[in-house]
């Protein structure tokens, strides 16, 4: 559930569009500048060929992220959050036992 979490995050915010929209535009401006060494053809699947390698490296980077992905953080979160919660039931029945130990001493 938390890593399909942060992987949505990080597919919904847009950064391997960008990643690839980059390259797309930097091809188009390479091959466009270098027009006279190329055909049309050739810097057609220049352009291409380039964008679907950037779609592969942020496909990979993206399986890279989601498989290092730790959960060690998040698990000791947890259990810090639940010992802490386990704390402070105890620590409010022990005050409840205390208040009625008074209570019962100042009745007799």
């Amino acid at each position: 559930m938390v890593i399909e979490r942060f992987s949505q995050g990080l597919v919904n915010s847009g950064i391997f569009k960008v990643y690839i929209a980059t390259g797309f535009f930097a091809s188009l401006i390479f091959f466009t500048l270098n027009a006279e060494l190329f055909t049309p053809l050739e810097m057609l699947f220049g352009i291409i060929f380039i964008t679907l390698v950037l779609k592969a490296l942020s496909n990979v980077m993206l399986s890279l992220i989601i498989s290092l992905f730790s959960l060690d953080n998040k698990r000791e979160e947890f259990e810090f959050k639940y010992n802490e919660d386990k704390i402070q039931a105890l620590l409010n029945e022990l005050v409840i036992k205390e208040v009625s130990d008074s209570n019962d001493k100042e009745q007799k």
